[in-house]
């Protein structure tokens, strides 16, 4: 009865187009109105939600991502990526991918990494003669990479509500981001060679090294952020940080592409994506608690269960639940509604929650790309000013590439588990 109550007033809310953080907090509340819950467990409940240290590392990322991009690094970025495949048969698209596996370890965040490189190479394109909608289509489709390739935010959001290791999820994510990148790739050298979009220009060893030395403070920064947490310099959440300063630091005095009086607004633009995130969480957390405290989780697991205890059917039978959820909903909310729904199911089986994560962060983030609230087709849409059919069916394509990487990785989880068990070895 409960679980009744608590699915259908979340579902009805949110297919009336009520915010998602308001649905989950509104359904919550109705339980506990059910349940006799005293409003002072709720507040508390509430509040201990932003009791954590890495979601502290939210903030930190999004105000990172905001100076790069304001600090020039994303052109740079480009450049470099450019001299590495531009030469190829759809260079400008491969360039377009490649910029946002680049730009993805800098932001943690899909919608950034679209902003950021589509604002520079969706117009390129169109004027070397690319259709405009195939440019929407793979800049949107590209910026799913920012929620895989680490860091992550999502998978920090993964990592606290399953109370499993974020470093061991963002090295889970690397192989993926690239396998998926790389399939994109292949997409990409089709279409364009069935259209005859050419490479942009010959092979240089020298642009190559040009367009490094140009970006190589750009480049740097992951390779600070990952590198000090995979060796034990400090948590993600302090490498957030580090992150965030380092960036200030070369967009105003390295590049000096950013004026000091555009920090307000930076910081400005992150308070505000962070408090949009944290709003969510804090109603995710009462959704959480609430799901525990009447073994919902407990109960869905032996449905599910004694259905299959097969782990690959059963992640199939995940995977298209969340591809469908993807469609309707952002990967943040929905990854703190179903990851403590789903956790102890796939835990049940004997299922890694580490692998289980990063599969299903591939598996929302993928909704990026999908109508009707795909959040990377509306930006890519605004930038091309394009309608959003002509953007969507223009990602097609790479949805079904994506997927495809999807199912792979479940029949070879070692594409995922690879560089976790290794570095968990040494």
């Amino acid at each position: 009865m409960i679980s009744a109550i608590l699915f259908v007033s979340l579902i009805v809310l949110l297919f009336s187009s009520v915010p998602v953080a308001i649905a989950i907090g509104s359904s919550s509340l109705l339980v506990a109105w059910v349940s006799d819950i005293p409003l002072m467990v709720i507040a508390q409940r509430i509040f201990t939600t932003n009791d954590s240290f890495p979601l502290m590392a939210i903030p930190f990322f999004m105000v990172a991502g905001a100076v790069m991009t304001k600090g020039g690094v994303s052109q740079r970025l480009v450049n470099f990526a450019s001299a590495l495949v531009g030469a190829l048969t759809g260079g400008l698209a491969m360039v377009v991918l490649v910029g946002c596996a680049f730009f993805a370890a800098i932001s943690g965040s899909s919608a950034a990494t679209v902003a950021a490189i589509g604002a520079i190479m969706i117009p390129t394109m169109e004027k070397r003669g690319y259709a405009r909608h195939f440019s929407a289509g793979v800049t949107a489709s590209g910026g799913a990479l920012g929620m895989i390739i680490p860091p992550s935010i999502v998978m920090i959001i993964y990592g606290v509500a399953a109370e499993v290791s974020i470093v061991s999820l963002f090295l889970g994510g690397f192989i993926p981001g690239i396998f998926m990148m790389a399939a994109m790739m292949a997409v990409v050298y089709y279409y364009s060679k069935k259209e005859g979009y050419a490479g942009t220009e010959k092979f240089s060893g020298r642009a190559v090294w040009v367009t490094f030395k140009e970006s190589f403070w750009g480049l740097l920064m992951p390779v600070i952020i990952l590198g000090g947490i995979y060796g034990g310099i400090f948590t993600p959440t302090e490498a957030a940080a580090v992150g965030a300063a380092y960036g200030f630091i070369i967009s105003l005095f390295v590049y000096k592409d950013m004026e000091f009086s555009q920090i307000p607004d930076v910081l400005l633009g992150a308070v505000k994506a962070t408090a949009i995130v944290m709003f969510i969480m804090n109603s995710a957390g009462l959704f959480g608690w609430i799901l525990v405290n009447h073994q919902i989780p407990q109960t869905i697991a032996t449905a599910l269960t004694s259905l299959t205890t097969n782990p690959n059917t059963l992640l199939l039978m995940l995977v298209g639940v969340m591809l469908i959820v993807g469609t309707f909903m952002n990967a943040a909310p929905a990854m703190v509604i179903l990851a403590p729904i789903l956790v102890p199911v796939v835990v049940a089986v004997g299922i890694d929650p580490i692998y289980f994560g990063v599969l299903m962060t591939i598996a929302l983030t993928i909704g990026v790309v999908t109508p009707p609230v795909g959040v990377d087709l509306f930006v890519s849409s605004s930038i091309a000013n394009i309608p959003i059919e002509k953007v969507a069916r223009a990602a097609f394509p790479f949805i079904v590439a994506m997927i495809i990487c999807v199912v792979l990785m479940i029949y070879f989880p070692q594409i995922i588990m690879f560089l976790p068990k290794l570095v968990q070895g040494i």
